[in-house]
């Protein structure tokens, strides 16, 4: 685990390298923050608040990269597709 920190608040970084690439998840109090290999079903499914954002390579990209989908616990904290990463973390704060 990795601290990674924006706008004055710290999260949990996540990172695993894999034989074709890597996996990558920044966890605030409230929600996370994933790459592409997660799914919003499982967490639909198990009540957890998730985005993702996809085509990104570290914790850098995830920030800055539009948030492609949400669960519905993320919906109901205010994250929406199109947002970036660093605002979907601080809406799960």
């Amino acid at each position: 685990m990795e601290k990674v920190f924006y706008d004055g608040h710290e999260f949990d970084g996540f990172k695993i390298e894999t034989p074709k690439g890597v996996i990558l998840l920044l966890r605030a109090p409230h929600g996370m923050l994933g790459c592409g290999y997660f799914s919003v079903e499982t967490a639909d499914r198990i009540g957890d608040a998730l985005a993702i954002v996809s085509g990104v390579k570290n914790f850098e990209d995830m920030l800055s990269s539009p948030v492609k989908s949400v669960s519905g616990a993320a919906v109901e904290l205010g994250v929406a597709p199109g947002i970036n990463g660093a605002q979907a973390l601080l809406k799960f704060l």
